[in-house]
């Protein structure tokens, strides 16, 4: 896998209510464009933000099974609370929260390889398809 090869993982998650039913999505991107993989889960009851982070842990743990020689990710995110969080630029107060950001920088511990440049924020049209993947997990997990 040459140097200059960079995943682009968008990620999501949302609550119907909050709390409420929630999910989350991520997908994976190769350089080229091409869609490597997607998944979406199913939460329970959870809130928007938890979700959210929830995106973030179960794309790494894909990631650390998957690719832990990968030299390079950028992580794609619509939540501001999240990646500023994750990029340590606001604190983060709520104790459940805090407890995502430690499980989110032990599994980038695990893969030792990996420099990511950051979590970067873009707006909810530029990942439509981890929330349409949350969407359609919700959809699904409700009509059981």
């Amino acid at each position: 896998m040459p140097n200059a090869y960079i995943l682009n993982i968008y990620c999501d998650g949302g609550a119907r209510g909050n709390p409420g039913p929630a999910a989350c999505a991520f997908v994976v991107v190769d350089p080229r464009g091409q869609t490597l993989y997607e998944q979406g889960q199913y939460l329970g009851i959870t809130t928007n933000n938890q979700a959210e982070y929830q995106g973030v842990l179960i794309a790494l743990h894909w990631l650390v099974h998957n690719y832990p020689g990968l030299p390079q990710a950028q992580f794609h995110l619509d939540s501001q609370l999240v990646v500023n969080q994750l990029n340590g630029l606001w604190k983060t107060k709520d104790i459940t929260l805090q407890q995502k950001v430690i499980e989110v920088h032990k599994l980038l511990g695990r893969l030792d390889q990996l420099k990511i440049r950051n979590f970067k924020y873009i707006p909810r049209s530029l990942n439509y398809r981890a929330d349409l993947l949350v969407n359609q997990t919700l959809n699904t997990s409700s009509s059981k």
